[in-house]
């Protein structure tokens, strides 16, 4: 009975195996630092009053939540990591998993560069207090300052990636909530 079994077990084993090693952790909220490596960043830069704030959770995730205003040319909230360097390479894809409040949220790629306000971004939409789990390719986030396409740019060059954040700015005002379980990388197939 085993022996006819064995081969089950076994492909079923490595399937995991495959699966475990095909995600790799970049962002997760379980270290006693974990706090201390974001920051917000909301539209009072610009004159704006919009509220975004962050914690981490009993449940060890990064919860971003506040109030959105479009008062005073406002409209913006964000939370992103401190400077720090990623083992992010081209063709990686990130996997956020995360539960929101029917929004759509914008997942933000900081660089060196010294443009003003400058990020590639991309949507993380999100339904209402369901788990979800967003995957986008490197190459496919969008080059923008204060918002806008900025034309003639091509992809982000992994080793210029220096910050992560949610930003949320769907021009929508009222209370808004973010929940964020972790960040992954799955690799760039290998030749």
């Amino acid at each position: 009975m085993l022996a006819t079994r064995l081969p089950l077990l076994l492909a079923v084993f490595l399937m995991q195996a495959v699966a475990e090693k095909a995600l790799q952790p970049l962002l997760d909220f379980a270290g006693t630092d974990a706090a201390q490596k974001w920051q917000a960043v909301n539209d009072g830069v610009m004159g704006g009053v919009s509220e975004g704030r962050f914690k981490i959770t009993n449940d060890k995730t990064l919860e971003f939540s506040g109030r959105l205003s479009l008062e005073n040319n406002g409209g913006f909230a964000s939370v992103r990591t401190k400077p720090t360097n990623y083992n992010i390479h081209a063709g990686d894809t990130l996997v956020v998993r995360l539960k929101g409040d029917g929004r759509e949220y914008v997942l933000n790629i900081y660089t060196k560069s010294r443009r003003m306000a400058f990020s590639y971004r991309t949507a993380l939409p999100t339904m209402k207090d369901e788990w979800t789990e967003v995957s986008v390719p490197l190459d496919e986030f969008i080059p923008t300052s204060f918002g806008n396409r900025v034309q003639g740019m091509g992809p982000v060059e992994p080793e210029q990636i220096n910050s992560l954040g949610f930003m949320l700015s769907d021009k929508k005002p009222g209370p808004f909530k973010l929940e964020v379980e972790w960040v992954k990388i799955t690799p760039a197939a290998t030749p």
